[in-house]
């Protein structure tokens, strides 16, 4: 025969068995919605990660302020580095508090809780 047809059978009889694994699979996300995903999953771990990477920063920033020597280009540059970091640090805070109010002005809050 041709092996065209030979694998044609096999394929078809492979998914006629298919029935027969009347397999079920759990859900492994502890979320029934993809809004629950988002607000309760994920906001809150990319919040964590960035307020860790801002401390981070912090302690990068005060060991350039020491280590700068008291040259002003450093001074400066270490300055930047301490704003960012409080900036990150300041909207992983927020985080929740501005998804909160995206969905307020879009009118998710009903049927996303």
């Amino acid at each position: 025969m041709n092996k065209k047809i030979i694998s044609f059978i096999i394929l078809a009889g492979l998914f006629g068995m298919a029935s027969l694994a009347n397999a079920q699979i759990d859900n492994p996300i502890p979320y029934n919605s993809f809004c629950g995903l988002i607000t309760k999953g994920i906001i809150p771990a990319v919040a964590m990660v960035v307020g860790a990477l801002g401390v981070i920063m912090m302690i990068i920033s005060g060991i350039l302020f020491v280590t700068s020597a008291g040259s002003p280009e450093k001074v400066s540059k270490a300055r930047a580095a301490l704003t960012y970091a409080i900036g990150g640090i300041v909207i992983a805070l927020a985080a929740e508090a501005i998804v909160g109010t995206i969905k307020y002005i879009v009118g998710a809050s009903a049927s996303c809780s």
